[in-house]
């Protein structure tokens, strides 16, 4: 027995995250490079940390290199501790054999004595593709006090969004008395954030009784919250009023960096009471060059820049040459963009090269319908040719 924590975190962070296309063909989607400086798993190992919570279990699957040399031992976000930390943990070969994840409910089920180490009484459930600041804390003070089973974070979301949520529907004293997984109509604008806080002896049961379910769909949304509410458990939500956005598509990501400069958006990366940490490469400070123009963007450490960049997401070690326009786009680390091009409401990932007088992307008022405009997004390690084209939606993976 490990010594005893109050409570652990189980973050999932095993998706394929397919629908960010190109940028998750050799990362998984928490890897993914985000705000300049930061990746999305950045956010909720912070919050966690930030919360108090210094026992961590990151549940990787797909693409998980990146991932694990990022994280390394913790120590970016003071979680290399001897009791608790941070803890990367795959799928393994059991003495019944070996099984990937098949769901999320099945990925903790798999970690069931990982957890049981450390005897918790409560075990906050997290997804790794999300971008927000929150107290767990708080969410875990309101779980004791309403001596809840399961506590479901939730956000108020316009109606007309509702469908692509799990819906909470909840009686007055915010007591969970129905669910629905994205419903067509729904009943409710109380949309799941995808966490969690459960009563460890509680959840515990549920996750067996779930495996050993032969039709179930071994998943918290379609499974062991319904479940739970059908056996008359206690399940409240937990209202959170903050900023909170699932990046899990090319047009959410690209909206969520651009939210980092719009001065009406409320999330502040520069509150040093609640800091969102990082691991980067120590490199020398940006060098501005004397061709260069920059307007409400944010540039990382390491990055030359001697060409026009405007409402952008400048990340560390980036080169954007003389002449060369970025505006309204996100550079991942280290690409470069040579001289006369072009990089327009556009996602560039990491290491790729644009060539001279390439365009990348448009801006919507230049198409004139407007169904075939969307964000451009190039891979990563990809090179671009001399005045290439490379149109308004299109996805590159491989060199053109």
């Amino acid at each position: 027995m490990f010594n005893k924590k109050e409570c652990v975190a189980m973050l999932l962070a095993g998706g394929q995250g397919s629908r960010l296309y190109a940028l998750t063909q050799t990362v998984a989607k928490p890897a993914v490079p985000f705000g300049a400086k930061y990746r999305i798993i950045d956010f909720p190992l912070s919050n966690s940390i930030n919360s108090g919570i210094d026992t961590i279990g990151v549940l990787t699957q797909y693409q998980p290199l990146a991932l694990n040399e990022y994280i390394g031992n913790g120590q970016p976000w003071d979680l290399d501790r001897v009791h608790g930390g941070v803890h990367v943990l795959p799928p393994y070969q059991k003495a019944s054999g070996a099984d990937w994840y098949s769901g999320t409910a099945n990925a903790i089920y798999q970690n069931i004595s990982f957890i049981d180490r450390y005897d918790p009484e409560y075990v906050v459930i997290l997804s790794g593709d999300h971008i927000y600041k929150m107290d767990y804390n708080k969410m875990l003070a309101f779980h004791k006090e309403r001596e809840a089973d399961a506590t479901i974070a939730v956000l108020d979301v316009p109606k007309e969004e509702a469908s692509r949520f799990g819906i909470m529907i909840t009686d007055d004293n915010d007591n969970i008395i129905d669910f629905e997984e994205k419903p067509k109509n729904p009943r409710s604008t109380l949309a799941s954030m995808g966490i969690y806080i459960f009563s460890w002896a509680k959840l515990r049961k549920y996750l067996i009784a779930n495996e050993n379910d032969k039709d179930a769909t071994k998943d918290f949304g379609n499974n062991i919250i319904p479940d739970m509410r059908q056996a008359g458990e206690r399940l409240v939500a937990y209202r959170f009023d903050g900023y909170w956005k699932d990046v899990g598509t090319i047009d959410s990501l690209w909206e969520a960096n651009m939210d980092l400069i719009n001065p009406n958006i409320p999330i502040d990366l520069y509150d040093p009471t609640w800091k969102i940490y990082s691991r980067n490469p120590v490199l020398p400070p940006q060098v501005i060059g004397k061709n260069a123009t920059i307007q409400n963007s944010m540039v990382t450490e390491g990055c030359v820049i001697d060409g026009s960049v405007e409402f952008s997401m400048i990340s560390e070690g980036v080169t954007v040459e003389e002449g060369a326009v970025i505006y309204d786009s996100i550079l991942m680390p280290g690409c470069v963009v040579k001289k006369g091009a072009h990089v327009e409401y556009a996602i560039v990932g990491e290491d790729s090269v644009i060539g001279e007088n390439a365009q990348i992307g448009a801006r919507p008022e230049t198409i004139e319908d407007k169904d075939t405009w969307g964000v451009a997004v190039v891979g990563h390690k990809i090179n671009v040719s001399d005045g290439a084209t490379v149109a308004p939606k299109a996805i590159i993976y491989e060199d053109m």
